[in-house]
């Protein structure tokens, strides 16, 4: 399942990509996501930063059969390995998320462009459960929950950036 989403930000892209890679944010955005634990790590690489975060959510809202893969919680692991800069300040990051112990994976890239002297952020991803039969059941009810992340990610970058 294809995700895609395109968002603009009233920030250059070198404030938004400092937010993305500043680890208390990271940390404020795993809390907000309503983890029970969470750890970041954030890594500079030499031409950018690795953001690594780890969050261990209730499976609660999930289906039936999403639930029987994970348990009472899942663990979520987001990298994001970022590239380095253009000239104006432009970034691309790749995106790997996937659910521990779980057969479901996001894979794709997140882009940081200048824009009339703000930023347009993009994130196109492939959602995918390697599940026979119910794998499409699975990205279908895996696909709200991130959006709702994304939501959340925006929200609070759109505060802190003012």
């Amino acid at each position: 399942m294809r995700l895609t989403r395109r968002e603009t930000l009233a920030a250059a892209p070198a404030e938004v990509y400092a937010t993305l890679t500043d680890p208390q944010f990271q940390k404020a955005k795993c809390a907000a996501t309503h983890a029970t634990s969470h750890e970041v790590d954030v890594v500079e690489t030499g031409v950018g930063h690795r953001v690594r975060a780890t969050r261990v959510l209730p499976s609660d809202d999930l289906p039936d059969v999403a639930r029987s893969f994970v348990g009472d919680s899942l663990t979520v692991v987001e990298t994001y390995d970022w590239g380095a800069a253009a000239a104006d300040g432009s970034r691309e990051a790749v995106v790997d998320l996937h659910v521990k112990g779980a057969p479901l994976t996001l894979k794709g890239t997140l882009r940081l462009t200048a824009e009339g002297g703000g930023t347009t952020e993009t994130l196109d991803a492939e959602l995918k459960a390697n599940v026979p039969f119910v794998g499409g059941k699975i990205e279908q009810a895996a696909s709200g929950p991130i959006g709702e992340a994304v939501d959340v990610e925006l929200r609070m970058l759109r505060e802190r950036l003012g």
